[in-house]
């Protein structure tokens, strides 16, 4: 047994009854069992407990990125300032065609990197050649939800290849690396799948009794084009389609009528809002607030390096509160403490680990993070929430602790060679340019 203490921390606990709190915390192997302003009693200790002063420290809950392509992390600035499709087809696509695992493997390593010393515990990831992602995850110590994203715009052999792929993927991985490592199916997205298709990973989805996630209605462009091609908007089309029928996450999800938020919450689908790559492509301006009001549940994420240009969540916690505000001009719109549980609370919810992720508290993994207060921006210490929204970012955590292990200390990868990783990513993005 391992256990560890933390003393007089500031604790952001993001519990309804108490979101923060000043005292101790204690984990027991990959679990919290005790927060409280008094401290443990002593019969409850190891005689080997580890002790952590965190008196001059914040800790909360790990963040959860819902939408991202790790592996796109060697495209980072290849490409800026195109719109999605000019973005996508002839700048993305042609260069990831070039991948083989090694890029995949150098990208996601980056990423995962990039993602931890940023305070991210949980990532999903929708790629290809999610074997060597899957490696990655469990050799970082950090969670995944990972999935074989699935373009159909190919021979129905090719379909049919792709699929067993996936489903394989799915089957083989849910569960491992001492369960941090869940899956999922996804069909990309209505314009790159045939409905037939996206009918067949809906059954595949039902025959493993797992989740499905897919981008959806990121562009005004995406939507017109699916009335076009199939007389309805992309939330109907998908209801019709029985993607709803299993647990959906969709990201984006920027183009939504009233009639569409409230098919979303009857089918109790998650929405992943991706703020920073919406506006750097120009997709548009999701409709969090009415989301939030018809009660869906809304998470944060980032999207691939490609288009953000970074995986520092806190930037879109930022970006989620500020952003909404002022499209609708209402300084009340989304609350610092709401931008927070985005990050965290409905991060957990929109991957189906709501009973043990995003919040601290007694019985929960010990999914948390360490952040140095001892900085100009965080005086006067007046109100830590605000402060975590509005003047941190990712480069303020110190320490990172996923399934009760550190895996980062003191700003650096416990499990990860950042040095290596550095010089095989840039290698990697030579070869696919020069190559």
């Amino acid at each position: 047994m391992s256990q560890l203490w933390i003393e007089n921390g500031l604790f952001i606990t993001m519990n309804d009854s108490e979101a923060v709190l000043r005292g101790h915390m204690v984990v027991t192997d990959d679990r919290i069992t005790y927060i409280g302003a008094e401290a443990p009693e002593q019969a409850s200790l190891a005689p080997d407990v580890q002790r952590i002063d965190g008196s001059k420290l914040a800790f909360m809950p790990g963040l959860i990125n819902t939408h991202g392509h790790a592996a796109m992390s060697l495209l980072r600035g290849y490409s800026d300032d195109q719109n999605l499709q000019v973005w996508l087809e002839q700048k993305m696509w042609p260069m990831e065609g070039k991948y083989v695992d090694s890029d995949t493997r150098a990208g996601t390593a980056l990423a995962i990197v990039e993602m931890l010393k940023t305070g991210t515990t949980a990532f999903v990831d929708m790629y290809d050649r999610m074997d060597q992602v899957a490696q990655l995850v469990e050799q970082s110590g950090i969670r995944g939800v990972l999935t074989r994203g699935v373009i159909g715009l190919c021979p129905p052999d090719v379909q049919q290849a792709k699929l067993v792929e996936a489903t394989a993927f799915a089957r083989d991985w849910n569960g491992k690396a001492d369960g941090r490592i869940s899956t999922m199916l996804s069909p990309h997205a209505p314009y790159t799948c045939p409905p037939d298709y996206i009918e067949k990973i809906v059954q595949a989805a039902h025959d493993l009794n797992l989740p499905l996630h897919t981008h959806m209605s990121e562009t005004l462009a995406e939507v017109e084009q699916n009335v076009r091609d199939y007389g309805a908007r992309p939330v109907e089309h998908l209801d019709k389609l029985g993607l709803f029928s299993r647990p959906a996450l969709v990201a984006h999800a920027v183009h939504l009528n009233d009639e569409e938020i409230a098919l979303l919450a009857e089918r109790n689908v998650a929405v992943s809002h991706n703020p920073v790559s919406n506006l750097k492509l120009a997709s548009g301006i999701a409709r969090v607030p009415e989301l939030l009001r018809a009660g869906v549940t809304v998470s944060l994420g980032t999207d691939s390096v490609a288009s953000n240009n970074n995986l520092d969540l806190f930037k879109e916690i930022k970006f989620a509160a500020l952003l909404h505000k002022g499209v609708s001009g209402d300084p009340t719109v989304v609350p610092a403490i709401e931008a927070l549980r985005m990050s965290t609370v409905y991060g957990a919810k929109s991957i189906w680990q709501e009973d043990k992720l995003g919040v601290l508290a007694a019985g929960m993994k010990a999914d948390f993070i360490a952040i140095d207060t001892e900085q100009p921006h965080f005086y006067p210490q007046t109100d830590i929430v605000s402060h975590l929204v509005y003047a941190a970012s990712g480069r303020d955590v110190l320490h990172v602790w996923v399934d009760g292990k550190q895996v980062v200390r003191d700003r650096i990868c416990t499990q990860m060679d950042e040095e290596k990783i550095r010089f095989e990513a840039a290698a990697s993005f030579d070869r696919l340019l020069n190559g």
